[in-house]
């Protein structure tokens, strides 16, 4: 037998060993399926310089490539816009889709690393539910995140982030982000 150890990230961990209990508890729950979960985080960049500069899509792809830890979509026009100089099928953003141990690495260093380096930063704010359990929160700076080096950045552009969860209603679901030590402001 070999004696190699695989690796959990520390929330997923803590999820299976603490976190379900305590949603079960809350909750009471019938079926140990209907507990929700963490489904998968979705990072969003909007690059309206592009239409200028084609080098900035690519610059903002390589620095959203550093901070998800895996290969980005480039999101095109869907239809032209003269007004904005946008022509249809033009890049204007990117975006990629965490799952699995990748969407809990990276939700552990949006709350231990990223959110505590926000300037003036007071909380989440509790409004952000869209109804059906997911969670959307958006970023002024890229630059928060310890992969992106400061020097070598030459714009910051904003970000916007959706925690999709299994939870039928708002409540649930702010409670499980809660458990996850999401900072969410104080009432």
């Amino acid at each position: 037998m070999s004696d190699t150890a695989t690796y959990t990230p520390r929330l997923k961990t803590k999820y299976g060993e603490i976190i379900r209990g305590q949603m079960a508890e809350q909750f009471k729950y019938a079926n140990e399926m209907m507990i929700p979960r963490l489904d998968k985080v979705v990072l969003n960049m909007g690059v309206g310089e592009a239409v200028a500069d084609s080098k900035k899509i690519k610059s903002a792809a390589a620095d959203l490539e550093l901070i998800a830890g895996q290969k980005v979509v480039i999101t095109k026009a869907r239809k032209s816009i003269a007004t904005f100089k946008l022509r249809e099928e033009m890049p204007v953003g990117c975006k990629v889709t965490l799952r699995g141990d990748r969407m809990y690495e990276f939700v552990d260093r949006l709350i231990t690393v990223a959110l505590p380096r926000v300037r003036d930063f007071r909380g989440l704010n509790h409004k952000s539910f869209d109804g059906h359990g997911n969670f959307a929160m958006g970023l002024k700076e890229h630059i928060v995140f310890p992969e992106i080096e400061y020097d070598k950045v030459d714009t910051i552009w904003g970000m916007d982030i959706i925690v999709c969860t299994t939870a039928s209603s708002d409540e649930q679901a702010k409670y499980l982000l809660t458990q996850f030590q999401f900072p969410f402001q104080i009432l």
